[in-house]
């Protein structure tokens, strides 16, 4: 009698694999962010395998600060042609243009907090019901909070004393009229096991990205 043996990794994926599934089969226009970050990219191949051989069934959805690395972009748009899904791009740029966000000043500066008025408009203007994203638990303690399925009220807002339980696996994904959800498949994921799963992949991967963790 034969055994049947999934090292930890495969479990990872088949768990954020089963999650990607879940969330095309409980909402009607899901997408995917993109940042072009290690852990947005393995969420990316690993929506390629899921639905594997055909293509992606949702988009990918890349909030713009102006400020990425120009191989940043180059990867993205190969990426894009690689899988053969569709890209959509909110700008921190047009959102500071048309006066919805002010941009901050000083030698300390950064976009980064404005790309949450940019990603609300993008997710409202194509009514996207479920955002995918590359969050792992390990990473903060908020995010430690979120579940698989993570609610958002019709303003964004996370509530995390009134989350859902999510038992043996069962996700709900109900939700009103203009409210939608953030899911993240790999939360249950470190670091460690995203460099592993690279290195085991092997799949095209930007080398500043790789650069940055051999320092």
């Amino acid at each position: 009698m034969t055994s049947y043996y999934l090292s930890q990794s495969q479990e990872l994926e088949a768990e954020a694999i089963y999650v990607i599934r879940e969330v095309v089969a409980q909402f009607e226009n899901p997408a995917l962010l993109f940042s072009g970050g290690k852990d947005s990219i393995v969420l990316a191949y690993l929506s390629r395998k899921a639905f594997y051989p055909a293509r992606i069934p949702f988009p990918l959805v890349h909030i713009d600060t102006g400020h990425n690395f120009p191989e940043t972009m180059e990867y993205r748009d190969w990426l894009v042609n690689e899988l053969g899904v569709r890209l959509i791009v909110g700008s921190v740029q047009e959102s500071i243009d048309q006066g919805r966000v002010v941009e901050e000043t000083g030698y300390s500066a950064s976009r980064n907090a404005l790309q949450t008025v940019t990603l609300l408009d993008t997710i409202e203007k194509y009514k996207f019901d479920a955002a995918m994203g590359g969050a792992r638990r390990d990473e903060e303690k908020a995010r430690a909070k979120e579940r698989f399925f993570s609610h958002r009220d019709e303003f964004g807002q996370w509530d995390p004393k009134n989350q859902r339980p999510e038992l043996w696996n069962l996700f709900n994904g109900k939700k009103r009229q203009g409210e939608h959800f953030r899911v993240f498949p790999i939360s249950n994921w470190t670091e460690m096991d995203v460099w592993l799963y690279i290195q085991a992949e092997i799949f095209p991967f930007p080398n500043f990205i790789l650069h940055m963790k051999e320092r």
